[in-house]
């Protein structure tokens, strides 16, 4: 997992619209995903092709990744999505409503062709799969093995809660099977996991409790809908001081007894074993990739 890009905000922006692509790369989004999707209007998909060409060939992103959300592989938009957009480069695309794994072999198939064209490095195109239906959920475990490509799975709740007749709430119970489902078949197979959208962007203390919750499940980031959500969703995903100094401690602590021959040894009056270490282990490595420690 600590391999994998830091993705804790993952700010979606129209593909349309330059000025908000533009002002995206002013914040402190790790990944910005310029939207051919939902975000753009039937009628406009050809204009924001060329938008994000020309973003990509003229925006500096600086650290940012850079990510194109092309429409799913039956809109009848995805030829020209990819055909027009590649050729600029950009870090990865994002295919929305992932059902199967044939669904990301497709889209694998096609940046293949376009790696080769331009002599890029194979498989430097990367794919990011959102799921956010039944049958996507039902697929995890054939989609999350699908292609050497994928570095993340993204879970989608509206578009679930519509598909199975679900009731959107706050506490979210009614998409809580599926959410697990997502961060568990991501972490089985080595993938990250990208947590759904928070729709009420006014709300900044209901986004934080969210946050804290997708992280205590295994979420590596969450999906920003709003440039307000950013910094929030960064913070939250982001170890805290006292996590940082705890896990140093409990390292040094655990080294200090393996070389005197301890396996489990009583830290803070409680019982430690190699699971707490590992995960005392990811948080060190997650402070060290957001700059937060050396």
């Amino acid at each position: 997992m600590t391999n994998h890009k830091l993705r804790r905000s993952v700010l979606f922006m129209p593909g349309d619209s330059m000025r908000k692509i533009q002002k995206a790369t002013q914040l402190d989004a790790d990944t910005i995903v310029m939207d051919l999707e939902d975000g753009v209007a039937l009628n406009n998909k050809a204009a924001a092709r060329e938008t994000i060409v020309e973003a990509l060939r003229t925006l500096d992103f600086g650290r940012r990744e850079r990510l194109v959300r092309v429409n799913p592989p039956a809109s009848g938009f995805l030829d020209d999505d990819i055909a027009v957009t590649a050729p600029s480069q950009p870090d990865g695309f994002v295919i929305p409503k992932t059902e199967t794994a044939a669904d990301v072999q497709t889209v694998s198939r096609k940046l293949a062709a376009v790696e080769r064209e331009h002599g890029w490095a194979e498989n430097s195109l990367r794919l990011v799969a959102v799921v956010e239906t039944a049958l996507g959920v039902m697929n995890l475990k054939e989609i999350a093995q699908s292609d050497a490509r994928l570095d993340a799975l993204m879970f989608g709740a509206e578009d679930l809660a519509g598909d199975i007749g679900a009731v959107r709430t706050r506490a979210g119970w009614e998409v809580f099977f599926a959410r697990s489902a997502v961060v568990t078949a991501a972490a089985a197979y080595g993938l990250q996991a990208i947590d759904m959208i928070f729709v009420d962007f006014q709300n900044l203390d209901g986004l934080a409790e969210e946050c804290r919750t997708a992280r205590q499940m295994g979420y590596a980031g969450k999906m920003a809908i709003h440039p307000k959500q950013v910094e929030i969703i960064n913070r939250e995903f982001s170890p805290t001081p006292a996590e940082i100094e705890r896990a140093q401690k409990l390292v040094a602590a655990h080294r200090a007894h393996q070389q005197s021959g301890t396996g489990a040894f009583a830290f803070e009056g409680k019982m430690v074993d190699m699971p707490v270490i590992r995960a005392a282990e990811h948080v060190l490595a997650r402070a060290r990739q957001a700059g937060l420690i050396q």
